[in-house]
């Protein structure tokens, strides 16, 4: 009897030990786990700041008057070296971008048909940006869509029929896809409120779609890129200078990369200039951490 009581107290003991094993093993791995997110966490803060580092010196260099440390709003690439990780900061002037809600039905089509759209398709989604924008409930020349072309499509919303507030929007569409999307996202703008893009500022794409030969356009983005402050202003084929002082409103892309590759990339649209509050650097329009849509 005596032999069985102790049989059965030992098998209690030994029940119990690994019961308490598993639970040191739960809470070693529960630990660790929580340990590799905490860091994980740090990490991705730390490169999220160092990313707004470059805005907030974008910004800095943007608002000088000192040309020779003045940044041109081109999307050159500015490289810089922040506690430990390399950031390299693109400004481009949103005056030198399509806007969408100024710009006419021909410069559209142009930009989409000279990034690859195909032109009748360009020319119907240029109409429905029109549409999308203006107030009444009549169709574009080119087709576009109001809301019965949207109710037939089964989306349960309509044309906007207000301005363009964000570029994020152009998905909305109907007959948007998502690689148009993408390769118009870069090229256009809702801050300019300009009919025509400012040359001196655009791309290569934008240049094309305002009427420049490829080969104009080519040597001017050469001309521009090659310039420094201090050197002569490069000219449009006019001979009229460019302008590299930029308009006041500026997309900043930053992205910080740690020594592993990794990082992260923080997106800005900057008002900077006069009408500010006291003290105030920019006006951020929008911001984003991230990937872009």
């Amino acid at each position: 009897m005596k032999r069985a009581v102790r049989g059965a107290a030992l098998l209690l003991v030994l029940w119990l030990l690994l019961l308490m094993a598993g639970l040191v093993a739960v809470f070693a791995l529960t630990s660790r786990t929580e340990a590799l997110q905490g860091s994980a966490l740090r990490t991705q803060v730390a490169s999220r700041h160092a990313a707004e580092a470059g805005i907030e010196l974008a910004a800095l260099r943007l608002s000088g008057t000192d040309p020779a440390t003045m940044w041109i709003p081109d999307a050159r690439p500015y490289p810089f070296d922040f506690e430990g990780y390399r950031v390299q900061v693109r400004i481009q002037d949103e005056a030198g971008k399509v806007d969408l809600n100024a710009a006419d039905a021909a410069l559209l089509t142009a930009l989409m048909a000279g990034l690859g759209v195909e032109i009748d398709k360009a020319r119907n989604l240029a109409a429905v940006i029109q549409d999308w924008r203006d107030a009444d409930d009549l169709l574009s020349i080119e087709g576009g869509a109001e809301d019965r072309d949207y109710a037939a499509a089964g989306l349960p919303y309509g044309a906007k029929d207000q301005p363009f507030t964000t570029i994020s929007e152009l998905q909305q569409l109907l007959g948007m896809d998502l690689d148009t999307y993408r390769m118009m996202a870069p090229h256009v703008t809702v801050f300019s409120a300009r009919p025509r893009p400012e040359a001196g500022l655009a791309q290569l794409a934008v240049l094309q779609a305002m009427g420049l030969a490829p080969d104009q356009a080519a040597q001017l983005v050469a001309a521009r890129e090659a310039w420094q402050p201090g050197m002569p202003m490069p000219t449009l084929p006019d001979g009229t200078p460019i302008a590299v002082i930029g308009s006041g409103t500026y997309s900043v892309a930053s992205r910080a990369t740690r020594p592993d590759g990794n990082g992260v990339e923080v997106t800005a649209a900057l008002r900077i200039g006069a009408g500010l509050g006291f003290g105030q650097l920019y006006a951020p329009l929008s911001w984003r951490t991230g990937e872009p849509d």
